[in-house]
């Protein structure tokens, strides 16, 4: 995201594919973060032109509360929180344009947080998201990505 855009979370950053949420939860590709009250499901994709860095999807059961009004504000927090700092999460994913992250956001208390308390904690997720593709891209340059090498048949010796 260039400077000169202004904090927005626009709908094109939110995950809305049911296969992107299968792969998310059902995939073995999901990796989990976790700063109590929230829990941070993982993925890195393939980025299609235009598209945003990274997408995002806030997920609040309905055993934690049982009124609307509370999940509501609870997802209200982490989205706005996530629109503030979604800039933490760029310098893990410079070294490659053609990926982007999807992440969920789960909440797992049962009670209800002041702002600023569920804004550090996305932070710190965020952070973390970013320290961990640094260092993957980084363990992918150093060691390249397993090559088969196909060795060509050898000729057949005639017993004759």
């Amino acid at each position: 995201m260039p400077a000169s855009q202004s904090f927005t979370l626009a709908k094109a950053e939110r995950i809305c594919s049911k296969k992107l949420t299968d792969r998310l939860f059902n995939g073995s590709s999901g990796r989990s973060l976790s700063a109590f009250p929230l829990r941070m499901v993982y993925t890195v994709v393939s980025r299609e032109e235009d598209a945003p860095a990274a997408l995002m999807l806030v997920s609040v059961p309905k055993r934690h509360f049982k009124r609307a009004v509370k999940r509501n504000r609870v997802k209200r927090q982490v989205r706005e929180a996530f629109r503030k700092n979604k800039q933490l999460l760029l310098p893990g994913l410079e070294s490659s344009p053609d990926r982007q992250a999807a992440m969920a956001f789960i909440w797992q208390s049962d009670e209800l947080f002041d702002t600023a308390t569920v804004e550090r904690k996305v932070q710190s997720l965020l952070q973390r998201l970013s320290e961990r593709l640094s260092a993957a891209t980084v363990e992918g340059a150093i060691a390249p990505a397993k090559q088969t090498i196909e060795v060509p048949d050898e000729p057949k010796e005639d017993k004759a």
